[in-house]
């Protein structure tokens, strides 16, 4: 996980690094601060809603208080007329028809008288008539507390009613003569006044059915079926959703059909709707989301400014560390960003100075170490070659020689010269390397014949079986085939000289093969393989092991040969580590070099 994790960092740029930080605390800080925020408002919404909604309870019971008080003292009169009173001295049928008129001139909603004992004679109501049963029932309740009005459900309906007793003299002693009740509904219209004076919804309750309210019917429907306990009982500050708007709602007692505090009295609920504090939470959402994006784009300001003053300098200076670890002390650093980048920067630059400077007293080293190695090799051969020729020729000057030993002198000083030539052939070849190929489009396999047929005439290989595999590939190429057959001219000297070294009989093989991809020339011998001590260095100019005579540029030039044909040269140890090295020639860089070599023809034409 932490190689993983390290991988990671590596591939990513400073740039990556600072921006990935600032788009996670962007993009992380916006749902926090919208959850936060959002927490916040519906919390204070909610708290504001609550105390508006005990606020709306409070407006209805002034109201409530204030009618109470006119609904007493109208009762009050009424008690006190004494037409009234002479009406309740006749029968149940005369009070009943005369009752009609003192209703009337109430102007309530509801009016009724009853006898002495409490018994309903006549009752009277704006809309449809009420069951006498069901109002008999609700003022005798009513008349349990005949001085204090009372909330009667009766038949469905609400009515406020304050019930007063008819006496027939002084109000303390006098006789009595009956009650009289006289009460205003609880309608729609009352509904209305409460809603708009507390600026919320208000429905009025008997059990679960709803006898008055602001709402829609569906809505309506929506509160009994949805939040029936919140008809039954007093509920506080709780939460419900009607149609598409979520409402905190507060329902209180009003007053008794019975028993007092039971479930099926009458209650108020006022409903306060959240619709003003979602709006608030969306206007807060909106602006938040705003400043993050305002956020972000100063982030990206700042990120550009960073990257001008400092990534920027540090992308620099990573390039001018790859150039000089490429071998390039030419390239120069700009003094520009912070002071601590461009101290680093004045101290890469010394550095370079000083890099370049041990660089060039090292190639000069090289330089004449190469020179001296190459001149005590050339000066080793050269005398070899020339104490050869000049004693055969003192030996050609004797006048007492037989022909036959003459023609075998003659044939070693030819042969002396011949090295002496190829030795010079390598010299020159090695200077010129790196210079346009002179390609022309050929066989290769003529190139590896010609080689062998080079090698065989050579003393390198006397006594030497060479031997070249059959089915050789046919393909041609692009190919400057005079260095090519000298590239594989030097891997079949090589590989003779190895196979003289050897217990067996010499013996080298060579053969031309081709894939997809690659066209391989492999020349193997049984000799006894590359010492251990050279395998690392073997490229290299001027190193050679075991050899009587040579400078160590045959290797050298096959591999740089190869290279310019966009190839590579391998060593592979065969059974008993018999050596096999493999030119492999990649077909795409053949193909390239044929590029090459119609683009010059253009130009020549």
């Amino acid at each position: 996980m932490a190689e993983r994790k390290a991988r990671l960092m590596d591939r990513l740029r400073m740039r990556t690094t600072l921006l990935i930080p600032l788009l996670l605390l962007s993009f992380g800080f916006t749902p926090v601060s919208l959850l936060i925020l959002q927490s916040i408002v519906k919390q204070q919404a909610r708290a504001s809603l609550a105390s508006d909604l005990q606020h709306s309870v409070q407006t209805y019971q002034n109201l409530a208080q204030q009618r109470r008080e006119l609904l007493v003292r109208e009762s009050a009169l009424l008690a006190d007329l004494p037409s009234l009173k002479a009406l309740m001295t006749a029968d149940n049928r005369t009070i009943a028809d005369g009752g009609t008129e003192f209703w009337r001139v109430s102007g309530s909603d509801f009016f009724a008288l009853l006898d002495r004992s409490g018994k309903l004679i006549a009752s009277y109501n704006r809309g449809a008539p009420l069951d006498q049963a069901s109002v008999a029932k609700g003022l005798e309740s009513g008349l349990r507390r005949a001085e204090d009005p009372a909330l009667l459900a009766m038949d469905g309906r609400l009515y406020e009613i304050s019930t007063q007793p008819l006496v027939f003299g002084n109000r303390d002693h006098g006789s009595q003569l009956g009650f009289v009740a006289v009460g205003y509904t609880i309608d729609e219209s009352v509904a209305r006044e409460v809603s708009e004076a507390s600026a919320a919804e208000v429905t009025f309750t008997v059990g679960n059915s709803i006898v008055a309210s602001t709402l829609q019917p569906a809505l309506e429907r929506q509160l009994v079926t949805q939040a029936g306990e919140l008809l039954l009982s007093p509920t506080e500050n709780r939460s419900i959703r009607l149609g598409h708007e979520e409402y905190l709602a507060v329902s209180v007692p009003l007053g008794e059909t019975g028993a007092p505090n039971t479930t099926t009295g009458p209650q108020l609920v006022v409903l306060k709707s959240f619709a003003q504090a979602t709006q608030l939470v969306s206007r807060v959402n909106r602006w938040v989301l705003l400043l993050v994006l305002v956020a972000m784009i100063a982030g990206a300001g700042m990120l550009v400014s960073i990257s001008r003053t400092l990534t920027s300098p540090i992308q620099m200076l990573v390039e001018g560390t790859r150039a000089l670890a490429l071998g390039n002390f030419d390239y120069r650093l700009s003094e520009d960003g912070i002071a601590e980048i461009r101290e680093l920067s004045r101290a890469f630059e010394r550095m370079r100075v000083e890099l370049r400077r041990t660089q060039n007293d090292l190639l000069d080293s090289e330089r004449l170490a190469t020179i001296g190695r190459m001149a005590s090799s050339i000066s080793h051969d050269l005398r070899h070659y020339l104490s050869a020729m000049y004693a055969n020729a003192e030996f050609l000057s004797s006048e007492s020689l037989p022909q036959a030993e003459r023609e075998e002198l003659f044939l070693e000083v030819q042969a002396a010269v011949q090295g002496m030539t190829e030795l010079l052939d390598s010299l020159l070849l090695f200077t010129r390397t790196g210079k346009a190929l002179q390609l022309a489009h050929e066989p290769i396999a003529s190139v590896v014949l010609r080689a062998v047929a080079m090698a065989r005439s050579h003393p390198a290989a006397r006594d030497v079986r060479i031997v070249v595999v059959s089915g050789m590939s046919s393909i041609e190429a692009w190919i400057d085939a005079k260095k090519l057959v000298r590239a594989v001219y030097n891997l079949l000297l090589n590989a003779c000289q190895a196979a003289h070294t050897g217990s067996n009989c010499p013996l080298v093989t060579i053969s031309l093969e081709e894939d997809e991809g690659n066209v391989r020339i492999q020349v193997s011998d049984n000799g006894p393989g590359v010492a251990e001590s050279i395998r690392k260095t073997m490229f290299l100019p001027f190193v050679s092991e075991g050899k009587e005579s040579g400078v160590g540029l045959g290797l050298t030039l096959a591999q740089q040969i190869a290279q310019e044909h966009g190839g590579k040269i391998e060593l592979n140890d065969g059974p008993e580590r018999h050596s096999t090295f493999t030119i492999t020639l990649p077909k795409s860089a053949l193909l390239a070099l044929g590029t090459v070599a119609d683009r010059r023809a253009l130009q020549a034409s």
